[in-house]
């Protein structure tokens, strides 16, 4: 948290229905580059990423939970972190 830059919870958009909305993006974008392109082996690092994305959010969420304002509000009207309706 940069406390010059006034960081904000935003609660529009996408962020309205999960909480980290460019990781959820970026993991169906790398889950899905090895079938577009016909590589299988491309899953190995797709899944590497996917579960660094899934801690990445964890640390995140402890992070922003204690630092940003109405965070914590934002989690309970916000449930999910990646994946609408379960988790």
């Amino acid at each position: 948290m940069q406390k010059e830059k006034r960081h904000r919870v935003v609660i529009t958009g996408p962020y309205a229905i999960v909480r980290h909305p460019g990781y959820a993006g970026m993991i169906l974008f790398y889950g899905c580059a090895p079938f577009v392109i016909g590589s299988l082996y491309g899953l190995i690092p797709a899944l590497l990423l996917a579960v660094t994305f899934v801690f990445r959010t964890y640390f995140e969420d402890r992070m922003l939970y204690k630092e940003l304002p109405g965070y914590r509000e934002y989690t309970k009207k916000v449930r999910y972190r990646l994946v609408p309706f379960i988790w």
